[in-house]
């Protein structure tokens, strides 16, 4: 069975209640069980995982390298902007990788316009809300 790893950085866990204008009523909770059902009917499996930590997450994108893990989806939230660690993570393990954003931050504060991570990325899906997990996953299956 394939193992897909998705991410979800700072405040994420907030997601239902944080602006939700911005970032929709779906919480995280029904984002994941929604992924996880529909990798399962592909035969895959959805590993998750959320931190507010920096460190964290680098040391889970490093764990990665030797959990099985094929693919990556990440919404590194506020660190997109921030991260250099994230970044150097996600291109030393050479998994695939996906970049999700709820909200179109090209169309935000100026400071959202630039992604760090988004260059070892294969791809960044923005502006679609909890719908662009679902293109995420969809994109790294038909990778495969």
């Amino acid at each position: 069975m394939k193992k897909i790893l998705l991410i979800n950085g700072p405040n994420l866990q907030l997601l239902g209640v944080r602006e939700p204008s911005i970032y929709g009523n779906v919480t995280l909770p029904q984002i994941v069980e929604d992924l996880r059902n529909r990798a399962s009917a592909q035969g895959v499996e959805l590993a998750d995982f959320q931190s507010n930590s920096e460190g964290a997450i680098v040391d889970r994108i490093a764990a990665a390298l030797t959990d099985g893990t094929e693919g990556i989806i990440i919404n590194p939230a506020a660190y997109t902007h921030t991260s250099v660690a994230i970044r150097d993570a996600l291109a030393a393990v050479k998994i695939p990788a996906v970049e999700v954003h709820l909200s179109n931050v090209s169309s935000r504060e100026e400071f959202r316009n630039k992604s760090l991570t988004a260059p070892v990325c294969r791809g960044v899906i923005a502006g679609f809300g909890a719908q662009g997990y679902r293109l995420a996953l969809q994109a790294l299956l038909e990778k495969w």
